[in-house]
């Protein structure tokens, strides 16, 4: 059956069984990409028929990041009926997709793509160069030593080259660049130290990647990704970032803001700040990797520490209704933002699916924002609770904050 028929029939009131939704995709797809036809035991199917994708079908896509285990296990049926766009958790990255010169690993990401495509969910591309989970061997010459500037630009374009021209087509925006902003309060240092400033004596590879990108696939639209977009000094410095870019006339649509978000920051006035400053260049938005922690702040160091010494984490305080209460208000409030600055957000979307799995919960007690699933986290499990669904996949009283407006 066609599925444009079915969704206008839903516009005239048509209901669709959630039985008969599962088996229109099981028809739909092959059969390694069934989708499971039941949440986890212990719950039931959701009465509405509407996800939050159709809640914001008027607005922007719904999107969530997403690894092999949630395409391969329950959390798929919630994936195809609440949302209509994902991104890769982990595996386009540079180093998990292309660990050597000669290596790529084109497995999971392309069980993703077919994942998208079979259920006709759109897909952000999730990222062409990043200072983590980057290849070393990029770096690197065949004496050890490191590579010239012109060398690893070479190298850069054959990785974009290959990545974004395999899926040409199929991904319809790319996170190319990913937080190459410094976190200082310093004013004058704008770019991180990484080893693509270094070697390239600045920030020159941010534009060659934009460039590289928009070349391997012309109609598929650019962002510049980062977290803490919010805090003035950051925010500040990513401006002068997109400035640059703009004035150069590099082929960039836009900036990714991460959004991982805490139930005090943003406030609304620094989150429209943001919006606007970005905005002014007539750049796009989408918040890429949404969650809101309820976890508390590190404990600072008593007086008369010795200067780095390690403090215990904060206790795991459990989602109270005191905290859910703080994270509704701190969704309700940006989510109401979203859709004022609608014409300008052309995706929101979730960091993982819900509470069952969050990067976070394996993530230290300082939670400074960034480097989302980066590979040398913490593993000590601190529950952080930040999505819209509860750790039985059901939705939380979050999650009604968001839809009903």
């Amino acid at each position: 059956m066609n599925f444009s028929i079915v969704n206008k029939k839903a516009d005239r009131g048509f209901v669709l069984p959630a039985i008969a939704f599962i088996i229109l995709s099981l028809v739909q797809c092959t059969p390694k990409h069934q989708v499971v036809s039941s949440f986890q035991a212990g719950t039931t199917a959701d009465n509405s028929k509407k996800g939050l994708k159709d809640y914001y079908k008027s607005y922007f896509p719904i999107g969530v990041a997403v690894n092999m285990a949630s395409l391969h296990g329950p959390d798929s049926a919630l994936i195809v009926k609440e949302f209509n766009s994902v991104t890769p958790e982990n595996d386009m990255k540079m180093g998990p997709i292309h660990p050597s010169e000669d290596v790529y690993n084109w497995k999971n990401a392309d069980d993703i793509v077919d994942f998208a495509v079979c259920h006709r969910i759109k897909i952000r591309g999730h990222n062409l160069c990043w200072h983590n989970q980057e290849a070393a061997w990029m770096f690197k010459g065949v004496d050890g030593k490191p590579v010239t500037k012109e060398l690893l630009l070479k190298r850069l374009k054959d990785h974009i080259f290959t990545v974004a021209g395999r899926y040409k087509g199929k991904i319809y925006a790319w996170d190319v660049v990913n937080e190459a902003v410094d976190d200082s309060d310093d004013t004058t240092q704008i770019y991180r130290k990484s080893n693509w400033y270094n070697i390239c004596d600045g920030p020159d590879f941010i534009e060659a990647a934009f460039r590289y990108a928009h070349e391997a696939d012309p109609q598929a639209k650019l962002y510049y990704n980062d977290y803490n977009s919010e805090h003035p000094v950051k925010r500040e410095k990513i401006y002068k970032l997109l400035k640059k870019l703009v004035d150069d006339h590099v082929p960039i649509d836009g900036v990714g803001m991460q959004a991982h978000w805490k139930l005090n920051e943003p406030s609304p006035n620094e989150l429209r700040k943001a919006l606007d400053e970005v905005t002014s260049l007539g750049l796009k938005v989408q918040f890429t990797e949404l969650d809101i922690t309820i976890r508390l702040p590190q404990p600072k160091p008593a007086p008369g520490a010795t200067p780095g010494a390690t403090m215990p984490p904060a206790p795991d305080p459990g989602y109270t209704p005191e905290l859910e209460a703080k994270q509704i208000a701190q969704y309700k409030m940006a989510f109401d933002i979203f859709r004022q600055y609608k014409k300008f957000i052309t995706s929101v979307t979730f960091w993982n699916v819900s509470d069952r799995y969050s990067w976070l919960d394996q993530r230290g007690g300082g939670l400074t924002g960034g480097a989302a699933a980066g590979a040398n986290t913490p593993r000590t499990v601190r529950k952080a609770y930040p999505l819209l669904f509860d750790e039985n996949r059901e939705r939380k009283n979050a999650y009604w904050s968001v839809a009903n407006f």
